[in-house]
């Protein structure tokens, strides 16, 4: 696939305003957006991502229309389990929900920064080190276990890194407004937005270990990586306030990722094979075994998600009944 360097700048200009608008209107108008604000954004941020999955396939090929779709899916569930975190986080620290909008744009910029650093490395690494294919499947079949077991996503909200900053730095647990610090008798304060920062982060860092071997097992093209990435997470803020407690019904989501990370750590580790160097592996070299086309991908992604709705609709009206 080849992608120009206009192709590149369009689409990071692109972001950059739309983060830019988004930041504006926010700061100006703190509020908690109502429901019809946030299904319309939604819905607009949905129909741009179908609109270039389809011109990715007018003028790139159908191929990668197909991988950016499955990537788009895949990071798209992957942000969807991402909210029961944030969710926690924004609970633990009693974020005012007249904050909620800019302190989750915060995350979401975080996020994006730093999956554009992951991605890419995971470019340069798959380039440089065909072996890397090995790694990032066996990390996400890893992964698919520790998922499957979780059947909760019960925490405190507060991980190693924002305790350490409780220790290491003087802080308040007042709210003034979204100042990162204040001065009180003389001494710095770090104001709860500063952990709350802090703790989206690193959470975001993590995700973004799960998420992009996740994708590079649909696509190897960091501009698909880069732009599935990019409509997941722009309407994550509507997202996060159209499901609300709604999230709550999907109990078996975990388990409905753990399926999709399974699937595709094998398909990678399918792929590291029939692209082998490593010595000790069949003498380096190819091992003939059967890949994964990525449009069986695609429907594998797409049949999980339904069921994995489904199911969690009619265990929780079941629950609820009884």
């Amino acid at each position: 696939m080849h992608v120009s360097q206009l192709e590149w700048i369009v689409t990071v200009g692109v972001t950059i305003a739309v983060l830019f608008f988004d930041l504006v209107v926010i700061a100006r108008r703190p509020h908690e957006p109502t429901m019809r604000e946030c299904g319309v954004a939604l819905s607009v941020y949905i129909g741009l991502a179908i609109a270039f999955g389809l011109w990715v396939s007018n003028f790139h090929g159908t191929q990668y229309g197909i991988e950016f779709y499955a990537g788009w899916l895949t990071e798209y569930s992957l942000s969807v389990d991402n909210l029961f975190v944030f969710i926690i986080i924004m609970a633990s620290f009693n974020v005012p929900k007249v904050f909620q909008q800019q302190v989750l744009m915060v995350g979401i910029v975080l996020a994006l920064v730093l999956r554009g650093i992951f991605i890419a490395l995971g470019a340069v690494a798959i380039q440089q080190f065909s072996w890397i294919f090995y790694v990032f499947g066996i990390f996400l079949v890893y992964t698919a276990v520790h998922l499957a077991r979780d059947t909760d996503h019960e925490d405190d909200g507060e991980n190693f890194v924002v305790r350490s900053a409780r220790r290491w730095v003087k802080t308040t647990d007042e709210w003034h407004g979204l100042k990162l610090y204040i001065r009180e008798n003389g001494h710095r304060l770090m104001t709860p937005v500063f952990l709350v920062i802090v703790a989206l982060g690193t959470t975001d860092l993590l995700f973004a270990v799960d998420s992009i071997p996740a994708i590079y097992g649909l696509t190897s093209e960091p501009y698909l990586v880069f732009t599935a990435n990019l409509f997941a997470l722009m309407g994550l803020r509507q997202l996060y306030f159209l499901l609300g407690d709604l999230l709550n019904r999907l109990v078996y989501l975990s388990q409905g990722l753990a399926v999709i990370l399974m699937f595709i750590g094998v398909k990678l580790i399918l792929h590291a094979l029939h692209e082998n160097t490593l010595p000790f592996i069949n003498g380096g070299q190819s091992v003939h075994v059967p890949e994964i086309p990525t449009l069986w991908s695609l429907a594998v992604i797409v049949l999980t998600l339904f069921l994995t709705m489904v199911a969690s609709l009619i265990k929780t009206r079941v629950v609820k009944k009884s």
